[in-house]
Formats: C-alpha cells, sequence, structure tokens
C-alpha cells in the first residue's frame, strides 16, 4: 500500500461520513449542507476565494438551501485576530442561520468556531474570548445554559492546520502579538469538505508552511505516544512524513501538480487527525510567540529539532522510526540503527533540518527577519501562562512553570543560533 492509499484508509476510517475529501469533490458542498438546515450564513476567508464562494452558493441554493444574506461575509484576516471574531459573532447574531459554512483555511475556520461559540454564549455570566482559552471552557457553558453550538460546515481551501477536523481554535491578540488556543471538543465542525484542487493556486510557500505543520502535528503527537496508542500515533506521523518527503519539492517546482497536491492535503488531514487523538507540544507553545515574524508552521517546523534534543532521553522508540524514514529519503547520511541516546537525537534533529533546508524553510529563529531578544522573552512569558499549561504538560519530558527558566531558555537561545549541543537534558 502507498503512503497515499494508506492515509485515504485512516482518514476513512476516522471520519466515515462526516467529512468528504479528494480530488473534484467541490461541487458536493451543496448536498452536505443540506443536513444542516435550510437558513445558510456563508463566509468566505478573503476576495481571492470569491470564485469559490460563489460555487458553494449555487451548490447550496441548488439543493434547496437559502443564503442569508445572499452574499459573502469576509471572514478573519490571517491568524484571526480577536477583533475579526467579534465582527463574526455579530453578524451570525443578526442572521441567526441554520448552519454556518466557512470557506478558507485555517484562520478563517478557526475565526468561525470561536464566533459561533460567542453568538451562542452572548448573554452568559463568561464573556468575552479570553475567557474560553484553554480546555473545555465553551463545553462547560453550553452544559451550564442548555444550548448547541450551530452546526459549522468547514470548507477548506489550503493544505494547512487541519482545522476543518479539529477541536482547536487558534486566535491572535494584534496588540500582544501573541497567540492563544480554545481546546474543545464543541468547536469540531458538524462536518467538512476538503477538495485538494482547490489549493493548485496557493502560492507554493503556504504550501510548504502547511506541509512542515502536518510534520509538526504527527511528530510531537508521536513523541507523546503512550503504549496504547504508539502504532496508531506511529502510523499517522510516519504516513505523514513519507508523503512530506515525497511531493514537497514536487510542489515547488510545479505548483499545478495535482499528485503532489493531493498528496500534501493528506499529509495536513493526517495532522488534523493527530491532533485530535494526542496533544502537540513545545514547539506549538513557542510558535503562538513568532506570529509577527512567520507562518505558524513554518515556526514549528524551526524549533522542533531542538525540542527532540531536549525530549530524547524518552522518545529513543519515535526517534529511531522517524529517523529511519529521513534515512531512506537521503537525509540522514548515517545508518540510525547504529546510534542511540542524544546521539541517536541530533542525528534525526539534523535530518529534520536539513529537509527543511531542502525547501527552502528556515531553520533557526535567527532566519527570521525581525527575531530579536523580545520575542525570547515574550515565548519565555507565555510558556508560564496558565491558559497555555497544558503544552508543557504535554511535553513527553514535561515542564512546569518554575521549569521554563531551567530548560527552555536554553533550548530558545539554541534554536535562535542553531546549535544542537547547548540544549539541557533534564
Amino acid at each position: 500500500m502507498t503512503a497515499k492509499e494508506k492515509a485515504y484508509q485512516l482518514l476513512k476510517d476516522w471520519k466515515k461520513e462526516d467529512y468528504i475529501f479528494g480530488l473534484g469533490v467541490f461541487h458536493q458542498i451543496g448536498e452536505l449542507v443540506s443536513h444542516y438546515g435550510k437558513n445558510v450564513l456563508v463566509i468566505s476567508g478573503e476576495h481571492h476565494m470569491d470564485s469559490l464562494a460563489k460555487a458553494a452558493i449555487s451548490s447550496i441554493e441548488d439543493a434547496g438551501g437559502v443564503v442569508t444574506p445572499h452574499k459573502v461575509i469576509y471572514g478573519p484576516m490571517p491568524n484571526a485576530p480577536k477583533e475579526d471574531v467579534y465582527r463574526l459573532q455579530s453578524c451570525i447574531m443578526q442572521y441567526q442561520p441554520d448552519c454556518v459554512v466557512v470557506i478558507g483555511g485555517g484562520s478563517a475556520i478557526d475565526g468561525c468556531k470561536a464566533a459561533i461559540a460567542l453568538a451562542v454564549l452572548w448573554d452568559r455570566p463568561i464573556s468575552g474570548i479570553d475567557q474560553y482559552f484553554g480546555t473545555g471552557m465553551i463545553t462547560e457553558e453550553m452544559e451550564k445554559s442548555g444550548r448547541k453550538m450551530i452546526p459549522l460546515i468547514a470548507v477548506q481551501t489550503a493544505a494547512s492546520s487541519g482545522a476543518h477536523l479539529t477541536k482547536y481554535s487558534n486566535i491572535t491578540d494584534l496588540a500582544k502579538g501573541q497567540k492563544k488556543l480554545i481546546v474543545d471538543m464543541a468547536v469540531v465542525p458538524a462536518a467538512s469538505i476538503f477538495d485538494y484542487e482547490t489549493t493548485i493556486t496557493m502560492p507554493p510557500s503556504v504550501s510548504v508552511d502547511g506541509v512542515l505543520d502536518a510534520i509538526s502535528h504527527t511528530f510531537e503527537v508521536f513523541c507523546g505516544a503512550n503504549a496504547e496508542t504508539y502504532e496508531l500515533k506511529k502510523e499517522l506521523a510516519l504516513t505523514t512524513l513519507e508523503l512530506a518527503l515525497t511531493y514537497a519539492q514536487r510542489i515547488i517546482e510545479n505548483p499545478r501538480d495535482r499528485e503532489a497536491r493531493e498528496a500534501i492535503g493528506l499529509a495536513t488531514d493526517l495532522g488534523g487527525y493527530a491532533i485530535m487523538v494526542g496533544g502537540t507540544s513545545g514547539a506549538h507553545l513557542t510558535s503562538f510567540s513568532l506570529v509577527d515574524l512567520t507562518a505558524h508552521g513554518t515556526a514549528c517546523e524551526i524549533m522542533n529539532p531542538y525540542y527532540a534534543v531536549f525530549y530524547s532521553p524518552a522518545i529513543q522508540k519515535q526517534l529511531a522510526a522517524v529517523g529511519e524514514v529521513l534515512h531512506r529519503h537521503g537525509f540522514i547520511g548515517r545508518d540510525v540503527k547504529e546510534l542511540q541516546g542524544r546521539e541517536l537525537a541530533i542525528a534525526v534533529a539534523e535530518g529534520l533540518i536539513a529537509f527543511g533546508k531542502s525547501i527552502h524553510a528556515p531553520t533557526k529563529l535567527k532566519d527570521l527577519p525581525g527575531f530579536s531578544l523580545k520575542h525570547v522573552e515574550r515565548i519565555l512569558s507565555a510558556a508560564k501562562d496558565p491558559q497555555l499549561a497544558m503544552k508543557l504538560q504535554n511535553m513527553p519530558v514535561s515542564m512546569t512553570a518554575e521549569d521554563v527558566d531551567v530548560y527552555m531558555a536554553p533550548i530558545i537561545r539554541c534554536a535562535a543560533e542553531g546549535n544542537l549541543e547547548g540544549i539541557i537534558n533534564k
């Protein structure tokens, strides 16, 4: 079975009829939406998606739906700023739709998840998006009030975060330059569709960032696997890595390569699957403080090699498995079967860095224009925020807020310089 065939099997077994995906499936939007009500609010990511939005509206109307108002509401800007979430909350409260259809990438979908929650819970004692950062806060308020989320149908258009499949909503405070996270089953879209052909017009840089996010999702989740979840998380991580190493360069060389676009779409979907069965950790936590410098997947890709060295005492099996794939694709020169301990971790880290360089991605923090000491301070401060404590706890070698200055600070300094040797193991 090829990596693509394995990916299709994994996703179909997981999502079943709630997810339509593949090449040439966009026209099925109307039939999918018809299961969730007649009055539909359509939100589209950005102006360049107008043609997709119009096609979606036609499909919805052909299936008997009524789009109210008969126009597209524009969604959040990149990184889903809080201000856009409040704007969308107002639209949802004004039009009172049976369901919401969002067409766009991860930011558009994340913003709509949060906006629907705020619209449904508008008069609850807990108000404002800040109160819902963390785990399960929306579900708690829904249960207290006896209310339910308005169904969200997510039409993904970018091979990126897997937002159309997950319980996560990343929202950004632009004034502070800080991204925060809602983790809640209440925000999982009721249904989703992803036609991988829609990514063909995406710039290769956007798709490369998606590839890096997919690797980060599955790698971080795999690093946190226990005996019960190890085999599934291994399958997700190695299938994703195989797809990424095989097809990422092809998208750079030919952005209209349909086979490569399909493969990378599958990889990012597997990333979404992974973060529904396990949590991300250090690299994702760090990425939230780099929102003003680079895209999310790229920020995670920079950090994962350095965290891998820190985690090395706890993830030897995972490193050996990942290292074998990197070695087979030529990104690690030595046979990883001969390595163990910290030496194995450094070899895998160097392999991940070599892959990043092969697709022209930055591999250390100082590669990011504008990176400065203030970002180091922001990263360390955010790591101590109780609302982000889940990321510290999810680490294979866990940290507390008190550990941040002792262990995370050297990781960040090493990542700034591209130095794997200076990382201190706990």
